[in-house]
């Protein structure tokens, strides 16, 4: 993800970068209003931080050129000298949210992640626009596939809750893309919530927002997932893992269609389609009273079941060239061609990871063999080296994890260092020893590749 920052204080962007790259973001810097409209120009960022008052124009004059230059992305205000009207007019201007200085690291990351999940949403739907309507990149032509892109045609149009369960790897996230790309709703936010990824504590703030006070650290207003997604959609991925607690207040949210935010004794009435993903079976959770079974009637009105690839190796040839085109596109990475040798070695893989596993074998084969075709053999000592491992049907040991070796006197630590070593090397060998690029083909910052590499001693080849 890429942020720009626009302040005139060069500390505080140092400061800003410092903290942004911890994060793993690329940070681009501007001074300027004019200086910020070129860099949107050079490179669409996916949030802008924009500083009330600047040399030139201003922050609040400068607004709309932004919105112009990069329609949909997210803008961030930030001012020391602010009155409540200049936060209020750059709301309705069209600002994400107003930040005030001194900046709070926790505040600045927890409006960024947001905003984030805004433009993430604005990027996935665009994307499925663009490649040949609404749902194409559930890619293939087996039964299982045809059925799952029938069912999203069928509930698309609705309002209705659809549960999708699968495992993980199989597209849960896209058919809910897809739902909402087909839907009314389209043009409006999506917004992801990863239940899994949410501290227990924090759920309630993180689902339905805080007020500024309520609690230790909250020093700004923050709007929850439910108040993003107004008018739009919300997918509660990983919806299993929520805990009791947070189960009952999104039944409740679920019941009512309103919301409260920490700290205030205000209600808010939310207009948002609720779509719902698992790996698990909630079912069984639901007997073992890890799970409310009145939620699970909420959330299941409409079940869409992904199949796993195991059970489809008939759409890997279609899936193999998507994929490749896919790296190519958004990553600038070539993958090589497979014949029909090394085709047969992925049909008789079980892909415990499903497509997204496909995905990062062919980012393996781009980085670390950019040749325009790899043997069958070559396909399966990638596949036994990924961290997904093995899984062949016929190479497969039951009771033994995927990619585990008992004779391997290794550490976890030691042997995700090699792994990432090669991944390195194979990255700067692809660009002719260029970090930069490398840093690219690895979607990461320069400053962050050369702290890996200092760590695991790899020589600049500069």
């Amino acid at each position: 993800m890429r942020i720009l920052v626009v302040d005139d204080e060069a500390n505080l962007r140092r400061m800003l970068r410092s903290l942004l790259q911890e994060e793993g973001w690329r940070v681009d810097e501007a001074g300027t209003a004019e200086e910020g409209l070129l860099r949107v120009r050079e490179a669409q960022p996916d949030v802008i931080l924009l500083d009330l008052v600047l040399p030139g124009a201003s922050g609040m004059e400068a607004l709309p050129r932004f919105r112009d230059e990069a329609p949909g992305t997210p803008v961030v205000m930030m001012s020391g000298e602010a009155t409540l009207s200049d936060a209020v007019q750059a709301t309705r201007e069209g600002a994400f949210h107003f930040l005030e200085k001194p900046l709070g690291s926790e505040a600045v990351l927890a409006t960024l992640r947001g905003a984030l999940e805004v433009s993430r949403a604005r990027d996935l739907s665009r994307v499925l626009q663009e490649e040949l309507g609404p749902g194409a990149q559930l890619v293939g032509e087996s039964p299982a596939i045809r059925e799952v892109r029938e069912t999203i045609r069928k509930v698309a149009p609705t309002d209705t809750r659809v549960m999708i369960t699968g495992e993980s790897g199989t597209g849960k996230e896209l058919a809910a893309s897809a739902i909402h790309a087909l839907s009314p709703r389209q043009g409006r936010p999506f917004v992801r919530v990863n239940s899994a990824a949410i501290p227990t504590e924090l759920v309630e703030s993180e689902m339905f927002g805080h007020e500024r006070g309520a609690f230790t650290g909250a020093t700004q207003r923050h709007r929850g997932r439910f108040e993003l997604a107004h008018g739009g959609t919300l997918f509660l991925d990983e919806v299993g893992d929520l805990g009791t607690g947070a189960q009952a207040k999104l039944l409740r949210t679920l019941e009512g269609g309103v919301i409260q935010r920490v700290g205030s004794q205000e209600t808010l009435e939310v207009d948002v389609r609720v779509l719902a993903a698992t790996n698990r079976d909630l079912r069984r959770d639901v007997r073992e009273g890890r799970f409310r079974e009145d939620l699970l009637f909420r959330l299941e009105v409409v079940v869409l079941e992904m199949p796993p690839l195991r059970e489809r190796p008939e759409d890997l040839p279609v899936l193999v060239e998507h994929l490749r085109s896919r790296l190519r596109v958004r990553q600038g990475l070539t993958a090589p061609a497979l014949d029909d040798g090394a085709m047969d070695v992925l049909a008789r893989h079980r892909w415990p990871g499903n497509v997204r596993e496909l995905l990062n074998l062919l980012e393996r084969m781009a980085i670390l063999h950019p040749s325009e075709s790899v043997s069958a053999a070559e396909v399966g000592r990638l596949l036994h080296s990924g961290a997904a491992g093995s899984g062949t049907a016929s190479g497969s040991h039951a009771g033994s994890s995927p990619g585990y070796r008992d004779q391997d006197p290794r550490s976890l630590r030691e042997r995700l260092d090699d792994y990432e070593r090669e991944l390195i090397r194979g990255a700067l060998t692809a660009s002719d020893g260029n970090v930069a690029e490398a840093a690219r083909r690895l979607q990461t910052d320069r400053g962050n590749l050369y702290r890996r590499m200092n760590r695991l001693e790899l020589r600049d080849p500069d």
